[in-house]
């Protein structure tokens, strides 16, 4: 088998990623950034269906993450539900207020939609500041219990003495435990891409006229689309409060959508790989800014400025991310340009 240099590296470098919990001076510091970057990693790929498949700027994302949270949170605590079968729950309702917000709002279209979705994610933290008879407002929802695996019933059917039963306390469990859940998602992910139902959010992107012309039932893709972007949001924020064991309104504040949209930006829209790649850059540079800027004299909140420089020198030097997707480097295709203007005179 011939692998190549390059190949090498990726391989070593992944492994040594892998094992890194594994090893006595693994830091805890360094496993809660990796965990931390995991969690952003699936947000930045659910977000990237909206603005990067259907070419609507979603400023509302934090609302579903919110959700989700706190979905997991209350069913946790009031119902001692299983993390397995949280999620799924978690999921649903994101999806459903998804559908309940997607549904009215996804015939508007750029700074339109944009707004709407900002006031959605604003009522979703007032709600959950305000409700303490539910959510404890700003004081917080304390006493979420950690992730458990209970395998006794499988253990009993090999060995009735055997009873395997893990509750993670910790961070290197749910560092696997977020490997598990960004591959998952990265899986499913791409292979939504290569169906029919990726290629239809292509082509309401890049056109939507020609896509509707073609058949394409423009607002129901757009609900599909919102519906499942906000379900992996949700799924997120479902993971956070098992791993956090806490919540506090002021974790979904607006600046977490505008983290999170320059992490789909900076890898490239329409590219879940590229989710992958801003979310861990963005979020090692946070963590190296916190801990430089104080050293300046600069409040450690001035990273968001960094965010911002950062992303004007993007838009400047390479306005299609570092992975662009494949739609938009094909545009590139002088065929595809000439078709494109043919189509457009006549």
């Amino acid at each position: 088998m011939n692998i190549n240099l390059k190949t090498a590296i990726k391989y070593l470098v992944l492994a040594a990623v892998l094992s890194y919990p594994l090893f006595a001076f693994a830091s805890e510091y360094v496993l809660h950034v990796m965990v931390l970057i995991m969690v952003y990693m699936v947000l930045a790929m659910g977000l990237n269906i909206v603005p990067g498949f259907c070419g609507l700027l979603d400023l509302g994302y934090v609302g579903f993450y919110g959700i989700g949270a706190y979905t997991a949170g209350l069913l946790t605590i009031h119902f001692g539900l299983s993390f397995w079968v949280i999620v799924p729950l978690a999921a649903l309702n994101g999806a459903i207020w998804g559908v309940l917000l997607g549904a009215p709002t996804l015939r508007l279209t750029g700074d339109y939609f944009a707004i709407v979705t900002f006031g959605f994610s604003e009522l979703v933290v007032l709600f959950l500041t305000n409700e303490i008879w539910l959510t404890r407002g700003p004081l917080g929802l304390p006493g979420i219990a950690p992730v458990s695996i209970d395998l006794s019933w499988l253990s009993r059917l090999i060995n009735p003495e055997w009873d395997w039963y893990w509750e993670f306390f910790g961070l290197r469990p749910y560092f696997y435990l977020g490997i598990f859940m960004v591959l998952l998602v990265y899986i499913i992910m791409g292979r939504m891409e290569d169906s029919r139902l990726g290629r239809a959010w292509f082509a309401i992107r890049e056109d939507p006229i020609a896509a509707s012309s073609c058949g394409v039932n423009l607002l129901t893709y757009k609900v599909i689309g919102f519906a499942i972007s906000a379900a992996i949001g949700a799924v997120g924020g479902a993971f956070l409060a098992r791993w956090t064991m806490f919540l506090s309104p002021d974790m979904f504040k607006f600046w977490e959508s505008f983290l999170v949209l320059c992490m789909v930006v900076l890898g490239g829209l329409g590219n879940f790989k590229g989710s992958l790649v801003g979310a861990a850059v963005l979020i090692a540079l946070g963590e190296v800014l916190r801990m430089v800027l104080p050293t300046l004299g600069l409040p450690a909140e001035t990273r968001f400025l960094a965010y911002g420089l950062i992303m004007v020198l993007m838009m400047r030097f390479k306005p299609a991310g570092f992975f662009p997707s494949i739609a938009t480097t094909s545009l590139k295709n002088p065929m595809l340009i000439k078709l494109k203007k043919e189509l457009g005179s006549s």
